[in-house]
């Protein structure tokens, strides 16, 4: 018969999850092995897998939960940097959900109790249709692992029969029940928060990182057009130029023509055939003129259009045009911003002009206030010598703060 002892170490597995489904199982020993490099997993070289620690008990029901990353190298091997102690964490846990054997203890990234290592954790989904709780008891019902299921001893209780004592017993109970499941549905709902707050977090870093990008390939885009533009221009300055310049000889030959009279008339043929080559390749020149004039037109009228167009559908830009997404930034002094979409462009070329034009200040001003701000010391210095660094009240706001006062400690004030 197994120890409860046994039990315990022996029902410790790992859970990789992908998606809503649990794509690999194996019991602790095995990832183990993982980690000590000696076997691994061809299928997941370069990848960031999301992982589980599930311990149980021998009644089959889940005690504590790690949520863990892991990454494995090119050649399907853990990474040997990896070292999260999340056996140790499961035994600091927090209350979380009930999994069937009351609340189980819950590491993830929003609750940590370590947070050296937070960075490393993730989240659970609690949201109806893709929660993982019920995924992972769902797992451990099936027992895919085999664990052994170790049967409770039957214990004698003894049980009081007085009839008005029953019943007290009863209400107390089931009062007390009702406090645990309430103070268990609080728990879960203040997990769901926090694991909400956390994807909302990611989700605006991923949208802002995506609109940096989007907004640089359009710059590239805008500047690469530009520059075709400026080189067309170039080059038909310079046809133009050289027409002006066979219209001219075209002209001085009609004219030599017209002075010659008689004595040129034996060249007259071959002045004619020459005038008409002149012809022909000012009638070229003038042709690929227009052409040149037309593809600058169709250039000019492609910057526009880039410049103007409508974001596609489905994109962050699209999102942030409709409202959907909101682009948000912290700038001291001002707080958080709501970027309005036409208003994005200007905030990226000068994020730190953006916010001073927000305060009602220059640039030079707000710059002057944020090094107060950021480091309140004294900045009385002469010369060579370095500031005085006496530690001086914070002026919270930049509009209150005056330069050369309220940088300077009482023995550098300036003479009134």
């Amino acid at each position: 018969m197994v120890s409860a002892r046994q039990a315990t170490d022996d029902y410790s597995a790992v859970f990789f999850i992908e998606g809503n489904e649990v794509a690999r199982q194996m019991r602790a020993s095995e990832f183990g092995a993982f980690l000590d490099g000696y076997v691994g997993l061809s299928d997941l070289a370069e990848t960031d897998v999301k992982a589980v620690l599930v311990e149980v008990g021998g009644d089959l029901l889940v005690r504590s939960l790690v949520f863990f990353r892991i990454w494995f190298d090119e050649e399907g091997r853990a990474d040997s940097s990896w070292n999260v102690p999340i056996e140790e964490l499961a035994r600091k846990g927090a209350k979380g959900p009930n999994m069937g054997g009351g609340a189980i203890r819950l590491v993830c990234r929003s609750l940590c109790p370590d947070p050296q290592y937070a960075s490393e954790l993730w989240d659970p989904d609690m949201t109806p249709g893709n929660n993982h709780f019920q995924l992972i008891r769902k797992a451990v019902k099936a027992n895919a692992l085999k664990f052994r299921l170790v049967e409770p001893e039957e214990e004698n209780i003894p049980v009081l029969r007085a009839g008005e004592q029953d019943s007290a017993l009863d209400d107390e109970s089931r009062t007390g029940a009702d406090r645990a499941r309430l103070a268990q549905l609080i728990r879960e709902q203040r997990l769901r928060i926090k694991t909400l707050q956390s994807v909302h977090r990611d989700m605006l870093t991923e949208v802002q990182r995506e609109h940096r990008l989007e907004i640089r390939a359009l710059s590239n885009e805008i500047g690469d057009l530009e520059q075709k533009c400026e080189r067309q221009s170039l080059n038909n300055e310079q046809l133009k130029q050289r027409l002006a310049e066979r219209n001219q000889q075209y002209l001085t030959m009609q004219e030599q023509m017209a002075s010659g009279g008689a004595v040129k008339e034996r060249g007259d043929a071959n002045v004619t055939a020459e005038l008409v080559l002149l012809r022909e390749q000012l009638d070229r020149k003038q042709r690929e003129l227009e052409h040149r004039d037309e593809k600058l037109v169709a250039l000019e009228q492609e910057v526009h259009e880039l410049r103007h167009r409508e974001p596609m559908e489905n994109t962050v830009l699209r999102h942030l045009k409709t409202e959907l997404v909101f682009l948000v930034a912290y700038h001291p002094g001002v707080g958080h911003l709501t970027l309005p979409y036409d208003q994005i462009e200007t905030y990226f070329s000068n994020p730190t002009a953006y916010a001073a034009e927000r305060c009602g200040m220059n640039e030079p001003a707000y710059l002057q206030w944020l090094a107060h701000y950021e480091n309140p010391v004294c900045q009385h210095g002469s010369g060579s010598d370095a500031p005085c660094g006496e530690p001086l009240l914070r002026v919270s706001q930049p509009a209150e703060f005056r330069p050369g006062v309220d940088d300077r400690c009482e023995n550098h004030q300036p003479e009134k």
